[in-house]
């Protein structure tokens, strides 16, 4: 059995392309936290245009490319397990050897790169989409709207029943809570790419504008009652609805940034515009967490003790370059990443042939 690395042909570049753009997003988020906030540190400048650009922040970008990513999780998931399982590896042993090298990097970077590592979850939550591998496209689409329609009951409740200070029940509070939204996301991606529509958006076109069109309403909306509601002065109840609306309207306005995507990227002449953002979200995995390495090496050269929106949106935008120039640079010599790699040799016990 040979295991080897998606060649050129066989990957799907407008992938590769909503990866490198939901990377940017995600380090738009994480900036700010590279720098651990104690009680008695200094506080963000949010006034003026540094006000402006958290309450954009907030509105459009916060958990949403999170939510973005956690779909192309699901993808990938799939395009690993089917091409295993057409080559005879034993899939499921398979993919469980890479969750757990996962677990293991995840581990590594919360404990001494970034707190706020997401590997770790995703690897932890990546065993449920195991025993969703075999269902047929409209059972797991059937599945994926049964727990999202639990899931907005349960956020609904707390955000009406319960007080800002008042702990839901634990299970209420997993049925409402960001996880959830994650293994929502999981599925979706592996529904999209089960059915084939992520492979042949051509063919699935009207799918995706519908798509489209219902989740373009419900985007203005959300963004809209975020944006009011970051418009207010800050208390406990303010936060409390912003968080809430932002983790209500997470799952629509991340799927109004995918179909319309998946749309725009049909264009060839766009995609090639964008490759060098593609060769960003080839290269995800080392990227993340250069990202991380990079953060903290300007942070510390720059003294700073707080990140306010507009230099969290310099550094990102400063870093983010970094990436693109490394990734296009590493691609030219090399099929993947060194963390990619390193990540492959772990699940396979053997360098790639």
């Amino acid at each position: 059995m040979k295991s080897q690395p998606i060649t050129k042909k066989d990957r799907i570049i407008s992938l590769d392309i909503i990866r490198g753009i939901a990377l940017f997003g995600i380090l738009l988020i994480n900036v700010p936290a590279f720098i651990i906030m104690m009680e008695n540190s200094p506080q963000p400048d949010m006034s003026g245009f540094n006000g402006i650009l958290h309450a954009l922040v907030e509105a459009f970008i916060e958990k949403k490319f999170f939510s973005i990513f956690s779909f192309l999780f699901g993808v990938g998931f799939y395009i690993f397990v089917s091409r295993a399982e057409e080559r005879g590896d034993r899939y499921y042993l398979r993919y469980v050897r890479r969750l757990l090298a996962l677990l293991l990097f995840g581990i590594i970077n919360a404990l001494f790169i970034f707190w706020g590592d997401i590997l770790h979850i995703y690897a932890l939550f990546g065993f449920v989409l195991l025993p969703f591998y075999k269902l047929k496209p409209k059972n797991i689409l059937l599945s994926v709207g049964l727990i999202a329609f639990a899931h907005w009951v349960a956020r609904i409740v707390c955000m009406t029943v319960f007080s800002p200070t008042a702990k839901p029940p634990a299970l209420l509070d997993f049925i409402a809570s960001d996880s959830l939204t994650i293994i929502i996301m999981f599925l979706l991606g592996l529904y999209a790419a089960k059915s084939g529509i992520v492979r042949n958006v051509s063919q699935h076109l009207r799918t995706f504008k519908i798509t489209r069109s219902i989740t373009f309403v419900l985007f203005v909306i959300f963004a809209g009652i975020i944006l009011w509601i970051t418009s207010k002065p800050e208390t406990d109840t303010t936060i409390f609805y912003q968080k809430s609306f932002i983790s209500l309207g997470a799952i629509p306005m991340t799927l109004f940034y995918l179909s319309t995507l998946f749309i725009l990227l049909e264009n060839k002449a766009l995609q090639n515009t964008l490759r060098p953002i593609g060769h960003v979200g080839q290269m995800a995995f080392t990227n993340y967490i250069g990202q991380a390495l990079l953060g903290r090496v300007i942070i510390s050269f720059m003294g700073l003790e707080v990140i306010s929106p507009l230099p969290a949106l310099i550094i990102s935008l400063v870093i983010y370059a970094i990436e693109v120039m490394i990734s296009t640079l590493w691609l030219r010599k090399y099929k993947q990443g060194p963390l990619e790699w390193l990540w492959r040799r772990m699940t396979y016990g053997k360098p790639s042939v």
